[in-house]
């Protein structure tokens, strides 16, 4: 049996990986820039503002969305040390809108090989379903939904 030489790579090229501020997004972040940095693949950071924010509220509906335009930039933050910390090439994406949706047209976009996550620690997802089950069920790539 004659092997030929393949062109390319055998793991991912960029990898996508969707960050919230939560713990297990948070780890979800580590484990992909690991990945990334041994596999010498770009990572996608990308956080998405939801706009699930109290409505009838204005002040309340206001400090939320402070809140999370904070997130977005202690998160942008972050990644901007963590790469030069870890050596790796990476871009940041903030979008705004359903989680689920944003993360899949941001791997469309970019035409990324992988999505990390973290896994949802939230007891109602058991019932409802999680963001990282519809990826898992629904996405064109591969998944690891990280504890």
């Amino acid at each position: 049996m004659t092997h030929t030489f393949e062109l390319g790579t055998d793991g991912p090229t960029r990898i996508l990986v969707g960050v919230d501020g939560s713990d297990t997004s948070l780890r979800a972040g580590a484990y992909a820039a690991g990945l990334a940095r041994r596999q010498g693949a770009k990572l996608v950071v990308v956080f998405v503002r939801t706009s699930s924010v109290a409505s009838g509220v204005a002040v309340t509906a206001g400090a939320m969305l402070r809140a999370q335009e904070d997130l977005g930039t202690e998160i942008r933050q972050a990644v901007q040390d963590g790469i030069e910390h870890v050596g790796i090439v990476a871009e940041y994406v903030e979008r705004a809108g359903n989680p689920y949706r944003e993360l899949i047209a941001v791997a469309a976009e970019l035409q990324v090989d992988a999505i990390v996550v973290g896994a949802s620690t939230q007891a109602n997802h058991r019932i409802v379903g999680s963001l990282a089950a519809r990826l898992v069920r629904d996405a064109s790539w591969p998944v690891t939904v990280v504890p």
